[in-house]
């Protein structure tokens, strides 16, 4: 009797032993970060939140240190806790495991030079021409027999780029339609899609509206519009805009764009945001007073180069950048332009912080708190995107999307994601 009471205690205190593991494994692999960015320098605490071993490999030993201690070799610590101090710029790795047995997570430490960027806030024109020719849909013709047909059907699809019409590289829509309205026969496409390159053939129909050939697509060859300008480096004349990408309105897919460029804007009006009915800014462009080149279209937003002579346009007051493990929730503040060319502070709060999104550019939950703000925009409209977020004298951020269904609140992207 007493041998089955101690074999029953033990199988419950081995599944509450196990239970209890399984739980702080969880527990260690959803609060470590996967990645870390320190200043080189500096020291970034890293919270483990049980006692557990940590380890760095030899090839991070003249990168980081624990504790101000150089490694000079593979050490283990019983810590709950640990100090990473960056030596130099390169990148590391550390290995955190539960007691030192069970393998829980990698952490790659990137150390950087300290960066300081100029926040900016200006509204701005973007205008940006795709790497190709976008399909938005396909469509009927009525040939020259009176009957419809659908020459693109089961061939072209939505969000494909046509880059090649029998060999010759197009980069304008009007392009297309001439090759297509001149050429007799089928036509060899040479189409992106899904990020693959594909060979089509396609054979136009005669319209009977206008005698024309056409294949029965819609297409785009470029998309505009007004975002926000986030930051110049002045060092390296760069900037950074809008902290999302631009997607096609139709498709719904990141453009793929050969070049850009952004324009100085005027607000004129503000259509208010409301539950449901996100709102918009309502702007001039110049499109003969160009301020920079955009080189790339992102998921993070909108990067280029500002041209010679227009860096007064971004403001001259350089801040640092803060990394999202020092960012906190509370008082903050975004610059914002909603009216002519003036850019304001107005102050949100930071409501959450979630430094393992899966999505690059929803890093923090904010609300505008800033009633004037709110009366002039009924919240975050579009157009704001790209407003930076600035705390304690750093640069943390930028607003990126808001809440439908609550427009004074929205998401915000971590500055180090922008870089």
């Amino acid at each position: 009797m007493f041998l089955k009471k101690k074999k029953r205690f033990l199988r419950k205190g081995f599944a509450v032993l196990s239970l209890l593991t399984l739980l702080s494994f969880i527990f260690m692999y959803f609060a470590i970060p996967s990645n870390i960015s320190i200043v080189e320098g500096q020291e970034e605490k890293l919270f483990v939140g049980i006692p557990a071993k940590v380890s760095v490999d030899d090839e991070s030993v003249e990168v980081l240190s624990i504790s101000n201690k150089p490694l000079t070799e593979n050490i283990k610590t019983d810590i709950g806790s640990v100090s990473i101090n960056s030596i130099q710029t390169g990148t590391g790795k550390i290995d955190i495991s539960l007691l030192g047995i069970i393998p829980v997570k990698s952490v790659n430490v990137d150390v950087v030079p300290e960066t300081k960027l100029v926040p900016v806030g200006k509204a701005v024109g973007v205008s940006v021409d795709t790497d190709g020719i976008l399909v938005l849909g396909t469509g009927f013709v009525n040939n020259n027999t009176n009957e419809v047909c659908e020459p693109a059907k089961g061939i072209l699809k939505t969000g494909d780029l046509i880059t090649h019409v029998n060999g010759q590289k197009i980069t304008e829509k009007e392009e297309l339609i001439d090759i297509v309205e001149n050429t007799t026969g089928a036509l060899k496409l040479n189409i992106v899609r899904n990020g693959e390159e594909k060979t089509e053939t396609i054979t136009p129909a005669k319209s009977i509206d206008d005698g024309k050939q056409k294949i029965g697509a819609w297409v785009r060859d470029c998309t505009q519009g007004i975002g926000t300008l986030t930051y110049y480096n002045p060092q390296t004349g760069g900037f950074g805009a809008l902290g999302h990408g631009v997607y096609d309105i139709d498709t719904k897919s990141l453009l793929s764009i050969k070049n850009g460029k952004i324009t100085e804007t005027s607000i004129s009006g503000v259509n208010k945001s409301e539950k449901g009915k996100p709102g918009e800014l309502i702007g001039e462009t110049n499109n003969k007073n160009l301020i920079g080149e955009i080189y790339q279209n992102t998921e993070c937003g909108l990067y280029g180069k500002i041209f010679e002579g227009k860096e007064d346009f971004t403001g001259t007051e350089a801040i640092p950048i803060a990394f999202k493990d020092d960012i906190k929730e509370g008082k903050a503040y975004i610059l914002s332009n909603i009216s002519g060319n003036e850019v304001k502070k107005y102050e949100i709060n930071i409501e959450d912080i979630d430094r393992n999104s899966s999505n690059p550019s929803k890093g923090m939950v904010i609300r505008i708190t800033n009633e004037n703000l709110l009366k002039e925009t009924g919240g975050i409209v579009q157009g704001m995107s790209g407003s930076p977020i600035i705390q304690d004298n750093h640069i943390i951020g930028a607003v990126t999307h808001v809440f439908v269904n609550d427009p004074s609140k929205g998401y915000g992207i971590f500055i180090e994601n922008m870089l």
